[in-house]
């Protein structure tokens, strides 16, 4: 009898087909992330995270607990007692991504490794990058009108901001019941950034165009850089609360690297910390991932309408450095508009890449990061402008 007993309690003989079809998806992402090396440091924990809740019997992770989370009308909602209490490893793991925590933490971390010096010297940047959100609002309105909810709607169309954490912590407020493919799509396009973009970029630009040589970029003080996050904080959190978390988390991860009296903090901001925190971010997202909020046609129109998204954010971008040409004496090549996007450094990398093809003596890698810089910011605003609207 007990030999019955511990056959019928393996994970195997309790496995559906869809938990069966999740494990595959899972060790898929492994291998993307391990072989292809696509942003295997989240995609990684992500994946394993999606391993470990479709493990049949393991019980690290229960959506029914969270689905009363979010009742209204159950005595647990908004109540972190039951799970707590009940839940598992995974379930305690992701009280931090529901309570916005993870993300603001690794927005510390990402501001305390990002240099604004050409976003400073060349504030036109800061336009473009507010150009690349457009992706977010128009797949905003596609989803809304195809019979996402808005709250949906927004969640889906801020993965067009290419910048995972904000797409988590908007999520997690909005629509967590779509944390999982949304988090996955948006990670997974940024990591395709070098494949994406560079066919748009050539389909909007002439040759001419893709030739434009920049002057170089005038030097930042160090008092410039130390007001900017100061300033850039006051200035979004009075005019959108909403934005306040992330935008604050962000610049206070830049104040500490760029004041100099806290090098301690920036290193461990940059290191300790966001290594930390990326790890619990990862499982817990990956952890929402179950076989009934994936195994959907939502999953796959989620990951149809990011591509989109994120196609438009970078072709906003190359559209309105087309169109400030048009008054400007000294031009803007075009490319690095489509740096808008906040896949830092990767979208910067490719309009260098993009503009060496047509001339190999263009160095536009500096000048993208403006743009690329202004991204991070826009796709927090962005994010705060949902979540007044919807949230």
């Amino acid at each position: 009898m007990n030999i019955l007993e511990f056959f019928s309690g393996m994970g195997f003989m309790q496995m559906t087909w869809q938990q069966a079809v999740m494990l595959l998806i899972s060790f898929f992402l492994l291998y993307l992330a391990i072989r292809k090396k696509y942003e295997p440091l989240l995609l990684l924990p992500i994946a394993f995270g999606m391993l470990l809740t479709n493990l049949p019997g393991a019980g690290m992770f229960h959506s029914e607990l969270w689905s009363a989370f979010l009742d209204p009308e159950s005595p647990a909602y908004h109540s972190y007692g039951a799970i707590l209490k009940e839940g598992g490893l995974l379930d305690v793991l992701y009280i931090g991504v529901k309570a916005g925590v993870y993300p603001c933490l690794i927005f510390i971390g990402v501001g305390a490794m990002t240099d604004f010096g050409p976003l400073i010297a060349n504030p036109k940047s800061l336009i473009l990058g507010a150009a690349a959100q457009i992706g977010i609002f128009v797949t905003f309105l596609c989803a809304n009108a195809m019979g996402f909810t808005p709250a949906e709607a927004g969640s889906i169309g801020i993965i067009g901001g290419a910048d995972g954490p904000t797409s988590i912590f908007l999520t997690s407020k909005l629509a967590p019941h779509l944390l999982g493919p949304i988090a996955i799509a948006a990670y997974s396009y940024m990591a395709l950034v070098p494949v994406i973009q560079p066919p748009i970029m050539r389909a909007l630009t002439t040759k001419k165009e893709r030739a434009i040589k920049m002057g170089q970029l005038r030097p930042v003080s160090k008092t410039e850089k130390i007001v900017f996050p100061i300033i850039i904080t006051a200035i979004v959190a009075l005019i959108l609360p909403d934005a306040a978390p992330l935008i604050g988390c962000l610049m206070l991860g830049n104040l500490m690297k760029e004041c100099g009296v806290v090098d301690r903090l920036s290193k461990t901001a940059q290191n300790e910390l966001m290594n930390i925190v990326v790890i619990f971010l990862g499982l817990s997202v990956g952890a929402t991932a179950t076989a009934g909020s994936f195994l959907n046609w939502q999953t796959i129109m989620i990951l149809a309408m990011g591509i989109v998204a994120f196609g438009l954010g970078s072709a906003g971008g190359v559209l309105l450095a087309k169109f400030m040409n048009l008054f400007l004496k000294e031009k803007i090549n075009p490319l690095i508009g489509s740096a808008g996007v906040s896949a830092v450094p990767m979208a910067a990398r490719v309009s260098q890449t993009v503009g060496q093809e047509e001339n190999p003596s263009n160095f536009l890698l500096m000048h993208a990061m403006g743009p690329n810089v202004a991204g991070v910011i826009g796709s927090a605003v962005a994010a705060g402008v949902l979540l007044t609207m919807l949230g």
